[in-house]
């Protein structure tokens, strides 16, 4: 009986210290003092020091033990992270240099161009004559050269016509607004896709004209044929307004075939009606004035036909 309350007592020891590793924590050693005591003469005889042992190790969980569980999973090595970056600032180096070789040619398209349209703009100002469309059509080969050096550039990133495309998308679309334009100065019809793609020596297989860029510049076409009807009817061509209408109407009627979404092709599509409107105001000022092609009033053809 004499080792019961020694035994007692470092069975609560211990209990105590697997619930707190903390001796200093005085929450816990208030709870633990209010334990009844258990006295000796009370106690029953079977309590012996082997019955109460030490609780085992694993069993005690500590904050030093929980704190530890983390080393076991590794974090990300910095040798593969400085890897990925280092492939990421190869890739985009690349990018850049080649975006820049782009961009050196697209500014020489852009500036024949503007030559190109410099050349045009003249026809505004009386008939267009041969010699006007020559030094037009002269820019064509230029812009050939132009094109064929592009695709020699993109030829370098096989499969990626589209992620640079858009830094020669709006200057296309102007170089297919004149082509088409001089074309119908020549001919009455419009330009088709595979006969812009023959003058810019573009090849659909590797590097072609895109359909939508064809289709805006085409548009953009129709922009001009309104200010030309009102010069041609001013230096006298009568017959200009009819000759544009027709071809205005039978355009927008083929573009009425398309399921267009509501993007920037759509809303230069629409800029067309009013395009085609100009021009049937100005054809019925010329109809309702009696003019015929040769510039002369249906009235006077009449009495000098009579006398």
């Amino acid at each position: 009986m004499q080792y019961i309350r020694p035994a007692f007592r470092n069975a609560r020891y211990t209990f105590s210290r697997s619930l707190n590793p903390n001796p200093n924590n005085p929450f816990l050693l208030v709870t633990l003092h209010a334990l009844p005591s258990v006295n000796a003469s009370h106690s029953p005889s079977y309590f012996t020091p082997e019955t109460f042992r030490p609780l085992s190790p694993v069993c005690c969980f500590s904050s030093a033990s929980m704190a530890g569980g983390s080393d076991h999973s590794a974090p990300p090595s910095s040798h593969s992270l400085e890897k990925q970056f280092g492939d990421f600032r190869v890739q985009l180096e690349e990018s850049g240099s080649l975006r820049e070789r782009i961009r050196a040619v697209v500014t020489e398209i852009e500036s024949t161009t503007r030559l190109m349209y410099a050349s045009l703009l003249l026809v505004h100002q009386s008939r267009p004559t041969p010699e006007l469309l020559e030094k037009a059509k002269s820019y064509v080969n230029v812009l050939k050269d132009h094109y064929k050096q592009l695709a020699e550039v993109l030829r370098e990133c096989s499969g990626q016509y589209y992620r640079y495309h858009g830094d020669w998308r709006s200057e296309t679309q102007s170089v297919v607004s004149l082509l088409t334009f001089m074309h119908w100065l020549e001919t009455g019809s419009l330009l088709m896709h595979s006969e812009a793609e023959e003058k810019l020596g573009l090849n659909s297989s590797e590097f072609g004209l895109d359909i939508e860029d064809y289709l805006i510049g085409v548009c953009f076409m129709s922009n001009e044929l309104p200010r030309y009807v009102v010069n041609q009817v001013t230096a006298g061509d009568y017959d200009c307004p009819r000759k544009v209408l027709k071809f205005l109407t039978e355009l927008h009627a083929a573009f009425r075939m398309l399921n267009l979404r509501n993007d920037f092709l759509r809303k230069k599509f629409d800029g067309m009606k009013y395009d085609l409107r100009r021009v049937e105001e100005v054809y019925y000022d010329v109809k309702i004035r009696g003019l015929t092609p040769n510039g002369e009033l249906v009235g006077d053809q009449e009495v000098k036909e009579q006398s």
